[in-house]
């Protein structure tokens, strides 16, 4: 009757272990699921496309906040680079990036020249090459054309300071040829791909780099973003301080600019140079 006892303890004893394990299990799971939606709402499907390392990638804390980057403010100063200007003062820093044109960059122009709006449009090689009038537009109506390399190629790929180098003397050569004058040394690594090292040949060659605290999916050609979607996007994720990433490529961003531009004077914005956040 003893040992009848005894081998009934421990058989309830090791169900009830059995059981205390599968609810610990069960709570591990809930946890880890609960705590990675949090993080998930964090960031967006832009970041979560460009979050690899050596890419820059950016989690938003909040509407009307600047996201958190790959890199700090002050970690990026010391390679004179840039995503945001540290300050609560209600300034945005409008920037392009121009690969190609598809003919939505007059209206882009006309937007910005009706609100006496200075931005910057980093553009490639073929740009150059193609669009020789418009690259004249956007210097003699007050706007500064940047560096986006010939190619646009990886240039964290490039550990060869020649081959980096010429990547954007290249660009100067034919910016020089176009207006007569020398190129602004602003630089913006094609994709966002970077290394420390190519930031510090950026700096050696004089260049400022230029990164992004506002972007939004704008560039694929044939899957524009709707005036709703891209509104949303702009209006609620814009923050003091902002440098805003658009493509002149992008239909749905000809057609909302004078919009947006006067939806962000209405919530309190002006609008700043590249020259103005570097000085």
């Amino acid at each position: 009757m003893q040992i009848f006892k005894q081998n009934n303890f421990s058989f309830y004893f090791k169900v009830a272990l059995r059981l205390f394990g599968i609810v610990l299990l069960f709570s591990a799971a809930y946890f880890a699921g609960h705590f990675t939606a949090k993080a998930m709402k964090r960031i967006s499907p832009e970041s979560i496309m460009t979050s690899a390392e050596g890419n820059w990638g950016l989690s938003f804390q909040g509407d009307g906040t600047r996201p958190v980057g790959n890199a700090t403010i002050e970690e990026l100063a010391q390679y004179d680079a840039y995503y945001a200007a540290d300050t609560d003062e209600k300034i945005i820093y409008l920037t392009f990036d121009a690969g190609y044109e598809n003919g939505n960059t007059p209206a882009i122009l006309d937007a910005l020249k009706k609100h006496n709006v200075s931005a910057t449009f980093f553009v490639v090689g073929t740009y150059l090459e193609s669009q020789p009038d418009l690259i004249l537009r956007m210097k003699n109506e007050g706007h500064t054309v940047g560096n986006h390399t010939w190619h646009h190629p990886d240039m964290s790929q490039l550990a060869s300071k020649d081959a980096f180098e010429k990547e954007l003397k290249d660009v100067e050569d034919k910016y020089l040829e176009i207006t007569g004058e020398e190129m602004t040394k602003f630089y913006r690594p094609p994709q966002g791909k970077y290394s420390e090292l190519n930031l510090q040949m950026a700096k050696d060659l004089g260049y400022k780099t230029f990164f992004w605290s506002l972007a939004y999916v704008d560039w694929y050609e044939n899957d524009q973003p709707t005036k709703e979607e891209a509104l949303d996007k702009l209006l609620t994720r814009i923050h003091p301080g902002a440098i805003v990433l658009l493509h002149s490529t992008s239909k749905t961003n000809a057609e909302i600019l004078d919009e947006l531009l006067t939806r962000w004077e209405e919530m309190g914005y002006t609008f700043g140079t590249l020259s103005d956040l570097t000085s």
